[in-house]
């Protein structure tokens, strides 16, 4: 069993930039790739970026080059640096955690965070 608790979301100007972190408990962080995924209002949940348990990382098109993903196992902890941010990248971002490596969908994932709002104003 993982539980996952997100934190570092909040209301920041476009151009602007946020760190958002999970912090994990239970047994073995460093088995499980973590995924950082988004909801906003109307869409569907999905992927914005992945780590493996070895430490390959994975980032979508749409946020690339502007958010970072990273994980600390020596603190049970995973990252999102999100830099340059924009309107569309408002959402509830959420941590999950899935026991196989190389997972995109949300469905893949066996533990989920309960979210941190993130509002990029124009």
């Amino acid at each position: 069993q993982v539980q996952l608790v997100e934190s570092g979301g909040g209301l920041v100007q476009a151009g602007g930039s946020l760190r958002l972190s999970c912090a994990a408990s239970g047994r073995s962080f460093s088995n499980y790739a973590m995924g950082w995924f988004r909801q906003a209002p109307g869409k569907q949940r999905e992927l914005v970026a992945r780590i493996t348990s070895g430490g390959y990382t994975y980032s979508v098109v749409s946020v690339k080059g502007r958010f970072t993903i990273s994980r600390d196992n020596a603190k049970n902890t995973v990252y999102l640096q999100m830099n340059s941010l924009k309107p569309e990248d408002t959402a509830v971002y959420y941590c999950a955690a899935s026991s196989r490596d190389w997972k995109s969908s949300p469905s893949e994932y066996e533990y989920w965070g309960q979210g941190t709002q993130v509002t990029v104003s124009a």
